[in-house]
């Protein structure tokens, strides 16, 4: 059986957030190395395909980042809310943000943030990436927004998979009531050692071997009474197209980069393999960087990893606007909620979740702003609060797909994808 682990965060609450699927019966002792080497001296060569969809890139900060020291400083607060990091204007007049971010800061016209969401009081990715939390989702199953874009794209995505997660597998990825078949596939990780070929195995073999499996399964496909086996195959099948297709397989290739690009991207490598496989034609990747739940010495942390995060924000979308993709796929990066305004006497700020920020980029959506503002002590929305799912609607619009398509749960019963679907004006541009 193939399993894929994903990588682990462990949170204030003592839990360690890892999980991991897998995919029927496709064991058979294959190693996605092994497939793809011997795919590889009789494949021949595949276009990579047009764009004609915008796609996605969702990169989610694990343990609720700080907004009071990334996109929205209060100089003038009390220094105990201030904390130690100072503003930096951005090329776009009236605009500040940390002055760890210098290189947003030089390109803040092909950037913007939202810096008044309302977030929840949960160690969880599912709010960010379903529109709803987790207390909801364990019962509800909405799907990830990877989840509806693999639903709505699969027939047009051939051998490239639609949903693609750098990051493993978590509540918030899953595909909920659209069924097996529309989780993302996770290129990476341990648990790819569970595709391996037997020594001795041929192209042949393996062809065999999948005919022999597909038997085993008719069995169960025909007591199937929940139509998951149906999405396993459909999973199975992608699954090894997926590691078998040559732009994949060249995407997450990061040796057939320009050396040089690959040393921009030094220490934020997700970044660069995001960025190839949108260009592949993946219509939503997600990713994760560092670990933000900082009670406790929160800018020694936030020293180390803001720079980290601006290099790879700043290669990607100076990536993407140079091949001419800045308008077709839309960036966001967030965390599940903000931090305490205050700091705390371990010098680290604690859950926030009455405001909390979010950037955003291309997709067409209007750049060079800032959204929303908190209180003067960063406490809360001064105006203009917004929600996740307000966001969420925002990136569907961008992508072409409208927030309130419908999709059977598992009772039958007609489900829009968000419940609140009112977009960001503001990125819209009107």
């Amino acid at each position: 059986m193939l399993r894929f682990l994903g990588s682990g965060h462990r949170f204030c609450d003592g839990a360690t957030r890892r999980d991991f699927f897998q995919i029927g019966a496709f064991g058979a002792g294959l190693t996605l190395a092994d497939v793809l080497h011997l795919r590889s001296a009789t494949a021949a060569a595949k276009k990579q395909p047009s764009r004609s969809q915008k796609s996605a890139i969702m990169i989610y900060l694990p343990g609720g980042p700080s907004h009071m020291d990334m996109y929205d400083l209060k100089p003038d607060a009390p220094k105990e809310f201030k904390g130690e990091f100072n503003p930096t204007k951005t090329n776009v007049t009236g605009v500040q943000i940390c002055e760890h971010f210098p290189l947003q800061a030089k390109m803040w016209d092909k950037l913007a943030c939202v810096r008044s969401i309302v977030s929840v009081e949960e160690h969880s990715d599912s709010l960010v990436l379903t529109g709803y939390p987790d207390r909801i989702n364990r019962t509800a199953d909405h799907p990830s927004f990877g989840s509806v874009v693999s639903k709505l794209r699969s027939a047009e995505s051939g051998a490239v998979p639609p949903f693609v997660s750098l990051r493993g597998m978590s509540r918030g990825t899953e595909p909920g009531y659209l069924g097996i078949a529309h989780r993302p596939f996770t290129p990476s990780g341990p648990g790819n050692a569970n595709l391996r070929l037997a020594n001795g195995v041929t192209a042949e073999r393996l062809d065999e071997r999948k005919n022999l499996l597909d038997a085993f399964d008719d069995t169960r496909r025909e007591i199937d009474a929940t139509g998951t086996m149906v999405g396993m195959d459909s999973y199975t099948e992608r699954a090894i197209e997926m590691v078998t297709a040559g732009v994949v397989r060249d995407a997450l290739d990061l040796r057939k980069e320009d050396p040089k690009v690959r040393d921009r991207y030094k220490g934020v490598e997700q970044f660069l393999t995001a960025r190839r496989l949108i260009q592949a034609g993946v219509g939503c990747v997600t990713l994760s960087i560092g670990g933000w739940d900082t009670h406790g010495q929160n800018f020694q942390t936030l020293k180390r990893q803001l720079p980290q995060v601006d290099k790879g924000i700043a290669n990607l979308i100076s990536d993407l606007h140079e091949r001419g993709m800045g308008e077709d796929v839309v960036t966001v990066m967030w965390g599940e909620f903000g931090r305490t305004p205050k700091v705390n006497g371990n010098a680290g700020r604690d859950h926030w979740a009455p405001v909390m920020s979010a950037m955003i980029a291309g997709g067409g959506l209007k750049m060079g702003q800032a959204i929303g503002a908190s209180t003067e002590k960063g406490e809360r929305p001064k105006d203009r609060p917004l929600t996740v799912p307000n966001v969420l609607s925002t990136i569907y619009h961008a992508l072409g797909i409208d927030p309130s398509i419908t999709f059977p749960n598992g009772a039958g019963r007609p489900m829009y994808i968000l419940d609140e679907r009112e977009p960001v004006k503001e990125l819209l541009g009107s």
